[in-house]
């Protein structure tokens, strides 16, 4: 049952994360909660990259491990800025954007290296790059809550698709 939980627990866990953070800039959702999630996150990464260690060795799978590695960093930053006040507008921005870099630069390449279902990926990890500029320009511009939402579910939908397609396909 584990092994299933890790297996197709990311097609599921992956949009819900974006679901909760777009809910919390709409005002439906508290930042304690968001806080808890980080917490529960955290605690996700940590086990799954523990237990998948030795599956993640080589190929397209070490190259998600080494995201796995890099959002566990992300995710701790956005940690520390619930405890830390004078960053916390920082902190918890690099969280965010990181964790719709990381995975959007992850999906190209994973496109350029798998044979069954690229597109799925490069289109995926583009929406989610898209959604990153769109969000950092609503941030930079001042375009409100809409663009924002626009930018998360950009990147909501992009991560979304490439993690259905692994699960489907693997």
């Amino acid at each position: 049952m584990l092994r299933r939980a890790r297996e197709n627990g990311p097609a599921l866990l992956v949009p819900l994360a974006w679901t909760f953070v777009t809910a919390v800039h709409l005002d439906l959702a508290s930042e304690h909660a968001l806080l808890i999630a980080h917490l529960v996150m955290a605690t996700i990464i940590a086990g799954f990259t523990l237990l998948s260690w030795g599956e993640m060795a080589e190929g397209v799978l070490l190259l998600w491990r080494r995201v796995l590695l890099v959002g566990f960093a992300i995710t701790l930053a956005g940690i520390v800025g619930f405890v830390v006040d004078s960053l916390a507008v920082l902190l918890f921005t690099a969280s965010l954007i990181g964790w719709m870099i990381v995975p959007g630069i992850a999906l190209v390449r994973t496109g350029r290296q798998v044979q069954v279902g690229p597109r799925v990926y490069v289109i995926g990890g583009g929406l989610s790059l898209a959604g990153a500029a769109v969000y950092a320009a609503g941030a930079l511009v001042g375009g409100g809550v809409w663009l924002s939402v626009f930018g998360l579910t950009l990147v909501n939908i992009g991560q979304t698709a490439g993690i259905v397609n692994a699960v489907y396909r693997y």
